[in-house]
């Protein structure tokens, strides 16, 4: 008879369940602001403000000390290293302003792609070395999840056998150290949005590399229940001739879903991926009425599509914090009632409509 080492102990399987369907439970999402420091400086030049450390302190303090309702709609945060350690202007740490809110910290913990040899400019990323000290340490220090971005983009001949099975391999070893290690893993595998594919091969490439990931997590013995996953939306390529709806959307990618995502995962927190922040709420809300079978909470991991119009009311003034944070909180309540099918629409300002598509983006 064959016999299944117990890779991690009943404690920590309920840690790490309990954990992921905190950061999911109905009506909540995720804010990511983990931009690294280059990522950070190209949304500041947008309003004028240099990019130095004490105003991305300041900035993410505006994020992190708003009115506690924002604990309504937001489970989690994913914080940029230099953020995880930073205080606020009175002293307390990021990670504690975030507990006292009741909003779960977590940390990004890949360092970056690098090309992938043997392919057609496709990627991997690197960070592995060290990882579970690394792991160790930050929950000591408070986190509780993690983060990790694979990305695969469609073209004539890509994504590769090659590039899905050592994307998908890399993003089973990083879940595993994670768990090991205390940290729900969010795996994310993103489908870029790049080119003039239509919803049909945009899906298709969504299902395959969905399943070589979900391979790749069964082979390393990852427990699914302590999971999350933070996969893009099945949408048409940014140059694609032909127009989708969000129902369009929504059935392409829940059906996506379905075909590849085992239900023992407790939730899927979407990226936006280039959306406007009017159109990534009305495609999440379309996901969550389409009737089809949902095992897994629907819900958002949103950072260009939650911080876009808080980055212009707040333009780097003190004066604005008040008025920044309570876009924020607008723009969160949103997205948790679109996390439940019960978004009904907006006005739509000017930021929220714009269009935040930055080719081949990186964090």
């Amino acid at each position: 008879m064959p016999t299944f080492p117990q890779y991690l102990t009943e404690a920590q399987e309920n840690e790490l369940r309990a954990t992921a369907n905190a950061i999911v439970a109905p009506g909540k999402g995720i804010l990511a602001a983990d931009e690294s420091t280059g990522t950070i400086g190209k949304r500041f030049a947008t309003i004028n403000v240099e990019n130095n450390e004490d105003n991305r302190r300041q900035y993410r303090e505006l994020l992190f000390t708003a009115d506690k309702t924002l604990a309504n709609n937001i489970g989690g945060v994913i914080l940029f290293h230099e953020t995880f350690y930073q205080t606020t202007s009175k002293g307390v740490s990021m990670v504690k302003a975030l507990q006292d809110m009741g909003i779960i910290p977590g940390i990004k913990v890949d360092k970056g792609m690098v090309p992938l040899a043997g392919t057609d400019g496709e990627s991997t990323i690197q960070g592995l070395d060290g990882l579970g000290e690394r792991c160790a340490q930050y929950y000591k220090d408070g986190a509780r999840f993690a983060k990790w971005r694979c990305v695969l983009k469609i073209g004539k001949e890509t994504p590769s056998y090659q590039a899905m099975f050592e994307n998908g391999n890399v993003l089973a070893r990083y879940a595993s150290i994670c768990q090991q290690n205390g940290l729900v893993p969010i795996v994310e595998p993103e489908v870029l949005c790049d080119g003039d594919h239509d919803l049909e091969t945009a899906q298709k490439v969504t299902e395959q590399v969905l399943a070589f990931t979900y391979k790749a997590l069964s082979d390393h013995h990852v427990y699914l229940e302590g999971t999350l996953l933070k996969p893009n939306m099945v949408t048409a390529g940014q140059s694609c001739p032909k127009k989708y709806t969000p129902k369009d959307n929504a059935q392409a990618t829940v059906q996506a879903l379905s075909r590849a995502v085992p239900a023992a995962v407790p939730g899927i927190t979407f990226l936006s991926g280039g959306q406007s922040e009017v159109c990534a709420t009305e495609n999440l809300n379309a996901i969550n009425l389409y009737q089809g079978r949902k095992p897994w909470a629907l819900s958002f991991s949103f950072g260009r599509a939650l911080q876009a119009s808080v980055l212009k009311a707040w333009q780097g003034q003190e004066a604005n914090v008040a008025n920044a944070q309570a876009t924020l909180i607008n723009r969160a309540k949103l997205n948790g009632l679109a996390a439940m099918g019960q978004y009904k629409g907006e006005d739509g300002s000017s930021a929220a409509s714009e269009s935040l598509f930055v080719p081949k983006h990186s964090y």
